[in-house]
């Protein structure tokens, strides 16, 4: 039986969805489901039992994990990096991770949990290492944290325990996050709703739009999750990512001609849509100066070593692909 913290969330929707897809039904699905919204992630799911993120805290601190737990993988956080409420950030996104990894070492589970590339700040390099972290807010900051305490206080080294670095992941089941949702979803609506979508201008050097981040689909994301799950011999932190930087640029374009296939048009070039006014750009908000991360480019030479390769979903394919799914729904409604 498998735990998933956060199973009503992007990740952890989409990974239980990869377990059910196996015949893995025996779930523990953990969240707080405060915010409706997130019973649209979850309504096709099989599982086997719910907790309220709370009452489940409160469990493993009285009795431990639950009799026939294998794993158990740690997705719940508050993934708002504009966050303003520090205690309350900590709570979640650090105490409730010290309470499950808690409980797993007391027990002997595997722990697989989700940290963030935000931990590097704004340079990188975005290599696994302690003199690489210079988390740039709040969010960055209760990641950081919980990966020095987690491998800190990682005496068992029987036990597995592995923090996943996710790079920029978008796809499916990410609707609830609002404001946190992926760019390529925010584009998809901005294009459903004016015919046209917006960037930030340029920033640290980079031109309007050309701000590179590592994209990577949640397939691939979880993919990742699976891998160590069957490898249970494995732990450490380790980058998800593709390796390979794209522009916002890029996603944006995929976006306006994934829309554009549904609509039966005609694919378009950057410069076209730049000059049609298809992208547009627009002044970074005061609130995110100096904590946007203008570049992200995982290095994935330790997740290739561990044996978990490729290969990874393209942007145009994989943004593409979500794009027009989303359009499509978009336009049915």
């Amino acid at each position: 039986m498998f735990v998933v913290t956060g199973g009503a969330g992007f990740i952890g929707s989409n990974l239980i969805a990869a377990l059910n897809a196996t015949g893995g039904t025996e779930v523990i699905l953990v969240d707080d489901l405060s915010d409706t919204a997130k019973i649209a992630n979850i309504n096709d799911l099989r599982i086997a039992d719910f907790f309220d993120k709370d009452d489940f805290c409160e469990e493993l601190r009285r009795s431990g994990l639950p009799s026939g737990v294998t794993a158990v993988f740690h997705q719940g956080a508050c993934s708002d990096t504009m966050v303003s409420d520090g205690r309350y950030l900590m709570n979640v996104n650090y105490e409730y991770s010290k309470t499950v990894l808690k409980a797993c070492s007391a027990s002997g589970i595997p722990l697989i949990y989700a940290s963030s590339a935000s931990v590097y700040g704004s340079d990188g390099p975005f290599v696994e290492s302690a003199e690489n972290e210079h988390p740039l807010n709040a969010y960055a900051f209760s990641k950081t944290l919980f990966d020095r305490y987690a491998f800190q206080n990682h005496s068992d080294t029987s036990t597995q325990l592995v923090g996943l670095r996710y790079f920029n992941v978008y796809g499916p089941r990410e609707a609830h996050k609002g404001r946190m949702a992926s760019v390529a979803w925010h584009l998809t609506h901005q294009y459903f709703e004016t015919g046209s979508v917006r960037l930030f201008e340029g920033s640290d050097g980079y031109g309007p739009g050309e701000q590179r981040r590592d994209f990577i689909h949640v397939d691939d994301a979880v993919r990742a999750n699976l891998f160590f799950l069957r490898n249970s011999g494995l732990s450490g932190i380790f980058n998800v990512g593709t390796g390979k930087a794209r522009s916002f640029n890029d996603v944006a374009l995929a976006v306006i001609n994934a829309c554009r296939h549904v609509d039966g048009e005609s694919a378009i070039t950057l410069d076209q849509a730049q000059r049609d006014k298809r992208l547009n750009y627009f002044a970074m908000p005061e609130a995110l100066q100096g904590k946007y991360q203008s570049f992200t480019e995982a290095s994935i030479d330790k997740l290739l070593a561990a044996g978990c390769s490729g290969p990874w979903t393209d942007v145009d394919e994989g943004v593409g692909r979500y794009a027009a799914h989303l359009y499509t729904a978009l336009r049915a409604t």
